[in-house]
């Protein structure tokens, strides 16, 4: 199964996925960079391009994994969808969006559960899930985060 250009650009996140290190970080600085588009984090934006990405990201995962293996490292499509989740309607400040970041990251590669467990899922839904659980976990962090400075 041939991977076209569109899926190729999309499903290794404008090809950070073939960074020769660490291209789940890579991804992520790019997707952090991409927020930083004036008006990205708008919600009428960011949760539309996140659901499309995670939807779209299934069968492009399909196609990553059929042609380089069990949820490869040359996908990153997850990591910019969890990026983009860890950082709904927080405030968007260059402090924030870092411990965002570092969270989502560390989460990411520790996988937490059930994130860990549903990574063993074949194709492009398990690639896809554990990021959005482990973003879904950053984002509720973060927010009690938020709110509690704000506290003080």
């Amino acid at each position: 199964m041939q991977i076209n250009l569109f899926e190729k650009i999309i499903g290794s996140g404008i090809y950070s996925g073939y960074s020769p290190v660490a291209s789940g970080t890579v991804a992520s600085l790019v997707a952090l960079l991409i927020y930083f588009i004036p008006g990205f984090e708008q919600l009428y934006i960011i949760l539309p391009i996140s659901i499309l990405f995670f939807l779209i990201g299934i069968p492009i995962g399909n196609k990553f994994e059929n042609f380089y293996g069990k949820d490869p490292a040359q996908c990153t499509i997850d990591e910019f969808v969890g990026t983009w989740i860890s950082l709904i309607a927080l405030p968007k400040t260059i402090p924030i969006s870092i411990a965002a970041f570092l969270i989502w990251r560390i989460l990411d590669i520790i996988k937490p559960p059930p994130a860990g467990k549903l990574e063993q899922l074949k194709g492009g839904f398990g690639i896809m899930i554990d990021d959005v659980i482990s973003a879904i976990y950053t984002l509720i962090i973060m927010h009690v985060i938020v709110y509690l400075i704000g506290k003080f």
